[in-house]
């Protein structure tokens, strides 16, 4: 009985399934464009945004400089953002603000236009060009539409973004800070260099205490390979950074690594010291 019923079932269901393709392949034939544009409604409606991705498609040319353009138009836009086509969802919704600068859907179309380059944004490691795309979106929209109802999501979503560039740049100076262990004084550079342009430009950022320790790393690293005349002013420098990093964190959990850097300053100093007398 089961069985029979699950069988019935399948048919019936292959049934409808076989007569809703007919029913779209007619009217994706069909020249009647306002059937297509019930039916591009129909399906959207449903959450079938395949087909009415496509009937749209069809339409939006004919609904240029018409009153229905500006719905096709964001109704298109929107099909390629439920199918997560964030590339063409981004570049639909640019051309209905520019088309539509007054309308009713503007504060949704600038913010999903904003998510669409978000969802873009790759992982930290990779090149960030579609994450300042997200964040210039996103922050347009924020300084347009403060009373949106999406304010608040598209506030998280530029601190995420702004958290993976900062991640992004705290690693290259931890990079260099790594590279200049090894003699290289021109990474040392690069990587003060980098911290400088981190802390100036992230100054509330959650990577900043990891900023303030590879700084005192750098200046360590390059004091000890550096020629004499300028060794003993730069590990001066470099015994400094050690004293502003214990002044923003006392409790640094960067201890370890900065008591055995600041071992190796006041070893080298002490040299001096000695030869002082």
């Amino acid at each position: 009985m089961f069985f029979r019923t699950s069988r019935t079932f399948f048919f019936l269901m292959l049934i409808v399934s076989l007569h809703s393709c007919s029913e779209y392949q007619k009217v994706l034939k069909n020249e009647d464009v306002k059937a297509k544009y019930d039916a591009a409604q129909k399906y959207y409606n449903e959450g079938d945004f395949k087909r009415s991705n496509r009937l749209f498609e069809q339409i939006a040319p004919k609904y240029i400089g018409k009153p229905q353009g500006e719905r096709v138009m964001f109704f298109l836009a929107d099909t390629y953002f439920q199918r997560k086509d964030y590339n063409m969802a981004g570049y639909q919704f640019e051309r209905f603000i520019r088309s539509y600068p007054k309308s009713e859907k503007l504060a949704e179309a600038s913010f999903l236009g904003a998510k669409s380059y978000y969802k873009l944004s790759p992982i930290y490691s990779l090149d960030q060009s579609d994450t300042d795309k997200a964040l210039l979106k996103l922050q347009n929209f924020i300084n347009a539409h403060s009373e949106s109802e999406y304010f608040a999501e598209a506030n998280a979503m530029a601190k995420d973004l702004t958290t993976k560039k900062e991640k992004k740049q705290i690693e290259i100076a931890q990079q260099f800070a790594k590279l200049g262990e090894f003699y290289l004084l021109d990474y040392s550079k690069s990587a003060l260099a980098a911290v400088d342009n981190f802390i100036s430009d992230y100054p509330g950022s959650i990577y900043r205490e990891e900023a303030f320790y590879y700084k005192m790393k750098a200046m360590t690293n390059l004091a000890m390979n550096s020629v004499e005349y300028l060794k003993k002013e730069r590990l001066l420098e470099a015994k400094s950074a050690y004293a502003v990093l214990k002044k923003q964190y006392p409790e640094t959990k960067f201890e370890k690594g900065a008591t055995y850097l600041i071992k190796k300053i006041e070893k080298e100093l002490q040299q001096y010291a000695t030869e002082s007398k």
